[in-house]
């Protein structure tokens, strides 16, 4: 195809997506001494974290950006290249070839690694207060991240029955203060449910929620019923995932939209790879990080069948780079 042969270079793996996932896998793949690059649209959740203390290896916690930061430069330090951009257009030749554009020209890959990730849904806030309100705490997505943060403290869960009654019960684990507010009408949820929810101590308040506050110490959430103060709300609306661009390669997904993959990380469509928290799974840095091993470790592999991957000697590469 025409847009295909524009894409001069063909590399060994296009790494589309640099949160924990992508950046484990291209420094795995770095060091298998393949020809990589990494697309990063800049939009991991990683770059949310305030601090992370899950992450082992940290005892003091470390920050988000401050994670991808040095996972990049290990990363670029073994000869991955990053480029900043959005990829919005992948095809997938007969030849098994891949293309993508992102915005500087085609680049062609052998395989590809889509670690895209997904995007939490927000609570009604003013977005200028919602960033500075996570710095501080008041707002957190991930109870398995930092429900210890919140310790006997008086936690709101903004969410439907689907899913906040579930983070409610989750975080009634660390916290005798939890309510679980519906952010868009009276709290809808069988009796059975109910029953467990009011048997566990979790206030039940109705909807819709008319604002959201951020204060120096405290957020307020204000519904029909009144203003109420928390230390930190959750808020458990869901998540949309990235999966567009398997979507253009003909990937299977699984109802809620993720990339449906096998125990090696491969999809359905050969030489797709996927990893991270567009894969169905838990949603950690942990998580996303060993699948990303598992990935690269699998191209290098896959690619290894393909053409045997030998090394040549030091005198012989000299050589090839004075083009004799």
């Amino acid at each position: 195809m025409l847009w295909a042969a524009m894409a001069t270079n063909i590399l060994d793996c296009l790494v589309i997506g640099g949160g924990p996932a992508g950046l484990t896998a291209a420094i795995y793949l770095s060091r298998y001494h393949l020809d990589i690059m990494v697309v990063d649209g800049g939009k991991s959740r990683a770059s949310w974290i305030p601090t992370s203390h899950n992450h082992a290896g940290y005892p003091d916690g470390i920050n988000g950006k401050e994670l991808l930061r040095l996972m990049r430069e290990q990363a670029q330090r073994y000869g991955t290249r990053i480029e900043d951009g959005q990829v919005t257009r992948i095809e997938r030749a007969e030849d098994g070839l891949f293309t993508a554009e992102w915005g500087s020209g085609p680049v062609a890959a052998r395989t590809v690694l889509l670690a895209t990730g997904v995007t939490n849904r927000r609570p009604p806030i003013d977005p200028e207060e919602h960033d500075p309100a996570m710095a501080k705490g008041l707002i957190r997505y991930c109870p398995i991240c930092d429900g210890y943060e919140v310790t006997d403290k008086k936690i709101g869960i903004i969410g439907n029955a689907d899913r906040g009654s579930g983070e409610a019960m989750f975080l009634r684990s660390y916290t005798c203060d939890v309510t679980l507010i519906d952010p868009d009408g009276p709290v809808d949820i069988g009796t059975e449910e109910r029953k467990r929810l009011e048997q566990a101590g979790v206030t039940l308040i109705d909807g819709p929620i008319t604002a959201i506050k951020p204060g120096d110490c405290t957020i307020s959430v204000a519904t029909k019923s009144g203003r109420i103060e928390f230390d930190s709300i959750y808020p458990a609306l869901g998540s949309d995932t990235h999966s567009q661009l398997a979507e253009m390669l003909g990937a299977k997904l699984s109802g809620d939209c993720c990339i449906v993959v096998d125990s090696h990380q491969r999809s359905s469509v050969p030489g797709l790879y996927a990893a991270g928290d567009i894969v169905k799974g838990l949603d950690q840095i942990s998580h996303a990080m060993g699948e990303g091993g598992v990935a690269s470790t699998t191209i290098r592999n896959d690619l290894a069948k393909e053409r045997p991957l030998l090394r040549e000697s030091s005198e012989g590469m000299e050589r090839a780079g004075d083009g004799g």
